[in-house]
């Protein structure tokens, strides 16, 4: 998804991200259109304490104020924590209330002014309300890393609001007051327990575990996902892990062993760029690994120095400093991890044998240390912000210092953070935010802590351990999963055999031992389509199977979002009858609970008309065989030719250069408006903007994200413009995108996912799928990863994570694109017949009834705010509006959109020019 894209996704549900830093907000089911909430009246600040409440501080400096701030001394969010707190707030025109434009206090003005900023589309990324925060404990600000509708503040917590500008990386526009200043206290050293959680005694099965591995082996040499044929390496290496964790001469561990280590396999595996080329430095970590906790030589290991090759290849230099190096960013990275785990384990092997890690590469790990002492899983740039610590990428990364010698300072920091993180149940949640218990983290943070000698403290975890083994003896992903997997089970299983990583795989420890392998969850062969789509079309997320809501209960249509769904459906065939209710709600005239009709969002006829809205609705009517030179009244072909810039002009926002679409801010915007109208056969109207799109490729194939601003590379953004272009038959736009697809290859990372906006994003996993597709023969094995990946993203109502490693809980933005993407079906080539449908009646403005059964012979759909329409969201996971650090296909967002992209969500972060952290809100157009 594009950085416009990456900003929308913020719009939405409980979990609006930060787009633009958290400016992305949905209203109550009162609100009106774009009128501005109603203040509350704010707790006595003196109530909200270390303990008690959040404080929320706005900057009105930049409009001649003052830092003004409230309290609420029970927020459920961000958003309710800045209302209650006193405040009022104004979203805009074409994308509603969802997105916080203006901000006052109390009954006093809202800045900016009107004058200053008409509110009609989203604000441009040198000057919107910036949302920043800091954590009980924390003496720093963070760039929000999540919306303020999806962010819960603690008690203790500050949040502060600043006018201005950032980049997208959150670095800039930081508040000029620190959050003491806001406290009114300076925060203490945090407190190390020194006892662990008071738990019953408890023991890991770890034979049951075992028989449960060797179960899982097909001819007990190797894992095959069910309904494959090829081996899934990684998860082979989870079984000899796990099967060592046992038994050190485990006979099966090491015939799996023998199996990666036939040169066919690891080619396959760690040299997918050919056996003479860069390894992949993740899967020749674990190989090593593997091969040290079997007896086995990591130098001549497959017809390999797996070793020498980690060690050759890492990289010399940061990027700037002399000569670029391919693939290497940050000194001391191993080339091609992209994954703290990986560049952990890596350390870990090489010391193991003896060698000694290249210059760089073990003080890269400190670099990764949060303030709080824990370490990030993201392989971020020293002063990169946003860093979020998690209980497993700590664990591992401390078992990794600790073997490689020094660093004491930074352990001691570590062991601090892992003691006071325990919960008091014994176990520790994947990231702070989370509640409940991860196996796969609970392991690697007892492993640390044994490791270190806090032998209480990773008994502690072992006994919430033994609670949560599953009858078949294996682990689940989360403390509520049912089901086991081969990867939180090996890292269950090395704590429960009273072990850790570093000393199962090191040579003084008897013979051969496992290791762990990066938080990567199993994969299937694809993800459940069926469900994905009764996802979709639950009546508690489609409103009267019509829309989906900006926020839960507005009535407010999130258009964009509703659209992606359509699409979702078309791709997938899954609902015929439920993709023609919403085509028809569109294209006859349907109107929300605020009485917006299709092109009250397109706002073509209007002077703000968006390329990216128009051209995203054309493609709709295009794909269902709908008329879009007629579509709710009016001809989007059209319409898109009179936007067509003829030169750059000086209105912000509106034109970039020739060619360009009036306000499309993105590479995602340019896109729909350019495959819209060649679907149309409009090729000679199309040749100005196909042209501008095609030069804004850059030289590695990869397009950028935005328009108009500076912005890096991304993946969404790539994948939607080759989409277009393969529209195009001549030779150049066929190079054009020959280059893209292999661009899009070298950005997979080792799960099968894909960098994005959120980090191991779903929608950039989905919106891969759909490029790669364009060449399916060539790149045949990075779709089946992806689709795997997607499915291990999956969750059991049918819907999707945001991204891997992230905020759990099925999140229906990031839902749309998976279910649409999965099928690797270009937006260019989508069509779905709907003959056999027919039109149902619809709720009218009189007499009508909700929830679709009646209406008035074909009258708009109303529907008020407050309706009975159903629930809203999943359990866990966003409701109608999405939320999550997710995306859809295109977004409103504008240049706004590239800071909310910085957003740094957890599991992932900034190691590539093109791997941003941004929390992106709804659909790009």
């Amino acid at each position: 998804m594009g950085t416009a894209q990456q900003a929308e996704r913020h719009l939405g549900s409980k979990g609006l991200l930060s787009l633009i830093s958290a400016a992305l907000l949905t209203f109550a089911a009162s609100v009106a259109f774009v009128g501005g909430t109603v203040s509350a009246s704010a707790d006595p600040i003196e109530q909200c304490t270390a303990t008690t409440g959040a404080i929320v501080a706005v900057d009105f400096g930049p409009f001649g104020g003052k830092v003004e701030k409230g309290c609420d001394t029970t927020p459920t969010t961000g958003y309710e924590l800045l209302q209650t707190a006193g405040f009022t707030m104004e979203g805009t025109v074409h994308d509603g209330p969802a997105f916080i434009c203006r901000i006052g206090k109390g009954t006093g003005t809202q800045y900016p002014t009107p004058d200053k900023e008409d509110c009609v589309l989203t604000p441009q990324a040198t000057a919107y309300w910036s949302y920043w925060t800091a954590s009980p404990g924390q003496r720093k600000w963070s760039y929000s890393q999540q919306g303020a509708m999806a962010r819960n503040p603690k008690p203790g917590d500050v949040e502060a609001w600043v006018y201005g500008g950032t980049d997208i990386a959150g670095t800039k526009g930081k508040p000029s007051f620190s959050p003491d200043d806001i406290r009114g206290f300076t925060t203490p050293d945090p407190t190390v327990p020194t006892a662990p959680p008071t738990v019953p005694a408890g023991r890991v099965d770890v034979p049951a575990t075992t028989r449960w591995v060797t179960g899982t082996l097909t001819d007990g040499e190797r894992v095959v996902d069910e309904g494959s044929t090829t081996p899934n390496h990684f998860l082979s290496t989870e079984a000899v892990f796990a099967l060592a964790a046992a038994d050190r001469k485990s006979p099966v561990a090491k015939k799996i062993a023998d199996f990666l280590a036939t040169p066919a396999q690891t080619d396959a595996y760690a040299y997918p760029a050919g056996k003479d080329g860069i390894p992949d430095a993740t899967a020749a970590a674990r190989l090593a690994l593997v091969a040290e906790a079997t007896g086995k030589d990591p130098r001549t290991f497959g017809g390999h120095d797996l070793l020498g090759d980690l060690v050759k290849y890492a990289c010399p230099r940061d990027i700037g400093d002399g000569e670029t190096v391919e693939g290497c960013f940050t000194k001391g990275d191993f080339r091609t991890t992209g994954q703290a785990d990986a560049q952990a384990m890596a350390v870990i092997a090489l010391v193991n044998a003896g060698m000694t890690p290249p210059p760089g590469s073990v003080a890269r790990l400190t670099v990764l240390q949060c303030e709080d002492g824990g370490f990030t899983s993201v392989l971020i740039r020293p002063g990169s912000p946003g860093c979020e610590s998690e209980a497993g990428a700590t664990g591992l990364i401390t078992l990794a210092l600790e073997r490689a010698g020094g660093h004491e300072a930074v352990l001691q920091k570590a062991r601090g953070y892992l003691k006071r993180t325990q919960q008091a149940t014994g176990a520790w949640p994947a990231v702070y935010y989370e509640t409940t218990g991860n196996p796969a983290a609970t392991g690697w943070a007892a492993q640390a802590l044994r490791a270190l000698g806090d032998e209480a403290f990773a008994d502690a975890g072992v006994s919430w351990l033994s609670k949560h083994q599953l009858q078949t003896g294996g682990f689940g992903f989360a403390e509520d999963d049912t089901e086991s997997r081969l990867y939180p089970t090996a890292t269950s299983a090395i704590a429960g055999a009273g072990s850790d990583l570093a000393t199962l795989t090191a040579k003084p420890a008897e013979p051969p031992t496992p290791t762990n392998p990066p938080t990567t969850p199993p994969a299937g062969e694809g993800p459940d389509l069926k469900k994905g789509a009764a996802y979709l079309t639950a009546p508690s997320r489609l409103v009267q199977g019509r829309f989906y809501e900006s926020q839960p209960g507005s009535g407010f249509a999130d258009y964009g979002l509703t659209i992606d769904g359509a699409y979702a459906l078309a791709a997938t065939g899954g609902d015929n009858t439920a993709l023609r209710r919403i085509v028809d709600f569109m294209d006859k005239g349907g109107k929300d609970g605020q009485k917006r009709g299709i092109h009250d969002w397109t706002l073509v006829g209007t002077k703000y008309a968006n390329g990216g809205s128009i051209g995203k609705a054309a493609v709709l009517a295009e794909a269902v065989g709908r008329d879009p030179r007629n579509f709710g009244g009016q001809d989007l072909i059209s319409a898109l030719s009179k936007i067509t810039c003829q030169a750059k002009t000086d209105t912000r926002q509106e034109c970039a250069a020739k060619g360009n679409y009036a306000y499309a801010t993105s590479v995602f915007k340019q896109s729909l408006g350019v495959m819209a109208q060649l679907r149309a056969g409009e090729k000679g109207a199309a040749a100005e903007p196909a042209t501008y799109l095609k030069s804004l490729q850059a030289p590695s194939g990869a397009w950028v994200s935005l328009i108009g601003e500076p912005s890096g590379p991304e993946v969404d953004s790539t994948a939607m413009a080759a989409m277009t272009v393969d529209l195009l038959p001549d030779a150049d736009s066929q190079a054009a995108v020959d280059k893209a697809l292999a661009w899009l290859a070298t950005q997979q990372k080792e799960d099968g996912g894909f960098p994005g906006a959120s980090g191991n994003s779903v929608n950039s996993a989905a919106l891969a799928i759909q490029g790669l597709s364009l060449d399916a023969p060539k790149y045949s094995s990075q779709i089946a990863k992806a689709r795997k990946f997607l499915a291990s993203q999956q969750n059991g109502d049918g819907g999707f994570n945001v991204a891997q490693g992230g905020q759990t809980g099925s999140d229906l933005r990031a839902s749309t694109q998976a279910v649409g993407g999965a099928t690797g079906i270009s937006f260019g080539a989508l069509t779905r017949d709907l003959t056999g449908t027919t039109p149902e009646p619809v709720p009218s403005t009189s007499g009508g009834t909700s929830g679709g059964t009646s209406g008035g012979n074909g009258s708009p759909v109303i529907v008020t705010p407050g309706e009975t329409h159903g629930g809203t969201g999943s359990a866990g996971g966003s409701g109608a509006g999405g939320g999550g650090p997710l995306a859809s296909t295109g977004a409103q967002v504008g240049t706004l959109a590239a800071a909310a992209l910085a957003l740094i969500l957890g599991g992932w972060g900034i190691t590539r020019a093109a791997k941003r952290r941004r929390e992106t809100p709804g659909s790009e157009a």
